[in-house]
């Protein structure tokens, strides 16, 4: 389809608009951007680093958050965690690498459940946790960095009323990073991943040796655990109890599926069918759940052993930083500097996987709903735009890291619930009853874990319902701005519909917009003699248009056009898209761009109050036809000489 012409792009535009979405192949090109080279990917392990600085970071605090839940259970808890994690949340989301192999992860897997609107407000709704959990990781992150900065013994008295300003700039930076682009961002993220994990090595295998080498240390914790819960059933139980208050050393799976169109998998791979993409993105999260439940399960032991209660709590030296109080406890201050210096670094970097998730998620939807601008789709632009949002979610919770909590862990179990429920449906509809009742029972764990953290902390789901209210709200704004935009991608005609217009090219194009009723003989010879005296026009030189509103609620679609001959007499093309108005505009242009012809349409008004017709249109595809159609052709087309001619009676 032919398009106006447009003035070459500054160059910050130019800029800005760079790509479009290096974050996912598939999404269309914004106007005005220039193309680049597909996006090639890197290896899973690489990759791994990207979603490892959200996952992995958590052994910052997942050992101080175990112990003052669990107390002396806190190894027996995180053993609970990672059985959860590796029998439960790792098949879930292998089975969801494999239905939805482009990163919109259990989001795309629920959408095909629903259509029309109710659908489109499900997936809003998802996407407001989604936001949730990634926005508050980026921000509560960068909070969390400046904490451990802000209480560095030698840096607090210079920073001790800083630490707004410093998550304001980390925040910042990590935008600079992903602004600078993506190749940067997983450099960084790989190099902060090796060094924080070496170090991670270093302090649980010296823990280690402190535990065997002063033996009485496990026989005093044993004795202590048995005096307090009596047998391995009620250190059990109560380890099931406490569960949810641990569930946060389960993130980092969701940002595995967002980050996964990054994969680089086999050279024979299709988008249809990125089999090699799908593999390599199973051995990412294998790889990332095993190496964390290792971890999990050796810090929280030395931790517990090793450390005094009274540290885990607040004020205590090893509230949040119980690893980091082991590296300066046991390896000295110079080694514990370092380690601090690395577990600042890639908390603030924590970000990334979540920023890289905003990325891929986004765009996939909301332009592709009407529900976002053009450039929604590009990197740059969403890059500055969640970057704000940052500031913005940072500026109203003071950087405290306590009251992003609840949201945090909220957007986390909500979204691992969804997906446990999408894979569930999946394998029933598969016919797979074994997996069908294993992904159920792990449905009703995370759907248990998310209630009980609901309950605990109720301000979790306020904070994510007022994301959820602002994406619906700006997603609704933004599509009634673009209200009568041309949203046709491209038209397809079949023999006969390339007949009809060949004929008519020799001679004056005039389509009648017709509603498919009867499609009866009367119908067909009523409404031209209609038109004929509304307008005034003599003959009977028509090609009747009639269009089958599908599903309103979508935005952007093909339109495919088919010819038919009724009745022996009467040319019809019929035409099957989500609002009529556009369908028609869409075949004007195109018949135009064609025969190089200007073609005529005739409608009849709409009775009816305008208003209840808009609506009609905006919800439905339908309402007042003809004034939306001519409004549509007018945004498309400026120059008035080359526009469709519409006339109505």
């Amino acid at each position: 389809m032919a398009t106006t012409e447009h003035p070459p792009p500054s160059r910050l535009r130019a800029w800005m608009l760079e790509g479009l979405s290096d974050m996912g192949k598939g999404i269309q090109q914004a106007p005005h951007a220039q193309p680049e080279p597909a996006h090639k990917g890197q290896r899973w392990y690489r990759v791994m680093c990207l979603t490892g600085v959200d996952y992995f970071s958590t052994l910052g605090y997942q050992p101080g958050i175990a112990a003052l839940a669990a107390g002396l259970l806190s190894p027996v808890a995180t053993i609970v965690l990672v059985i959860v994690t590796l029998a439960g949340a790792l098949p879930v989301y292998r089975r969801v690498a494999e239905e939805s192999p482009h990163g919109e992860g259990s989001i795309a897997m629920l959408e095909r459940l629903l259509s029309f609107w109710k659908g489109k407000l499900f997936v809003l709704t998802l996407l407001g946790f989604a936001a949730t959990d990634f926005l508050i990781t980026i921000t509560l992150s960068a909070a969390d960095a400046s904490t451990h900065l802000v209480e560095n013994p030698h840096l607090t008295s210079t920073l001790h009323d800083k630490q707004m300003l410093i998550t304001l700039i980390l925040v910042a930076l990590l935008g600079a990073v992903f602004l600078k682009g993506f190749l940067e961002a997983i450099g960084v993220a790989v190099a902060l991943v090796v060094v924080y994990l070496g170090l991670n090595v270093v302090v649980v295998a010296v823990g280690m040796y402190h535990v065997i080498t002063a033996g009485h240390l496990v026989t005093d914790w044993t004795s202590a655990l048995t005096t307090e819960h009596g047998n391995i059933f009620a250190m059990i139980g109560v380890s099931l109890l406490v569960f949810p208050k641990l569930a946060l050393g389960l993130s980092g799976f969701e940002t595995g599926v967002a980050v996964m169109p990054h994969v680089q998998g086999d050279p024979g791979d299709t988008e249809e069918n990125p089999q090699g993409r799908i593999r390599d993105t199973k051995k990412l999260l294998t790889a990332a759940a095993l190496i964390m439940s290792v971890f999990l399960i050796a810090t929280s032991f030395i931790t517990t052993v090793l450390i005094p209660e009274k540290e885990f709590k607040s004020g205590g030296q090893a509230n949040g930083r119980a690893l980091a109080y082991l590296s300066h406890e046991y390896l000295g201050n110079a080694f514990g500097t370092v380690y601090d210096v690395s577990t600042i670094a890639i908390l603030w970097f924590a970000g990334a996987s979540a920023m890289a998730g905003l990325l891929n998620l986004m765009p996939r939807y909301l332009p592709r709903y009407g529900m976002a601008p053009h450039w929604a789709r590009a990197v740059r632009p969403m890059v500055v735009v969640f970057t704000l949002i940052g500031f913005l979610v940072t500026w109203i919770f003071n950087a405290d890291v306590d009251a992003q909590g609840g949201a945090y862990a909220t957007g986390v179990l909500v979204l691992m619930s969804s997906a446990a429920i999408a894979v569930t449906i999946a394998a029933r509809r598969a016919q797979q009853r074994g997996w069908a009742i294993g992904f159920g029972a792990v449905s009703a764990v995370l759907l248990y874990v998310t209630v009980a953290n609901v309950i605990e902390r109720p301000d979790g789901v306020k904070i994510g319902a007022c994301f959820i209210a602002g994406i619906i709200l700006v997603s609704l704004l933004s599509r009634l701005a673009r209200a009568f935009e041309l949203r046709v991608t491209h038209v397809e005609l079949d023999d006969m519909a390339e007949r009809f217009i060949r004929d008519m090219a020799s001679r004056k194009i005039r389509f009648i917009a017709n509603e498919p009723d009867q499609r009866d003989k009367a119908q067909y010879r009523d409404k031209i003699e209609q038109i004929r005296n509304d307008n005034d026009i003599p003959g009977e030189d028509f090609v009747f248009a009639e269009v089958t509103v599908v599903d309103p609620s979508e935005f952007e679609a093909g339109l495919t056009v088919r010819g038919e001959v009724l009745h022996d007499r009467y040319r019809v093309l019929t035409l099957e898209s989500s609002s009529i108005p556009n369908a028609l505009a869409a075949l004007l242009l195109h018949v135009r761009d064609t025969t190089r012809c200007t073609p005529h349409i005739y409608f009849e008004w709409t009775e009816g109050n305008p208003f209840a017709n808009f609506l009609r249109f905006f919800l439905l595809g339908q309402g007042e036809v003809a004034p939306v159609t001519r409004e549509v052709l007018r945004e498309a087309e400026p120059d008035r000489a080359r526009r469709p001619r519409v006339h109505t009676g």
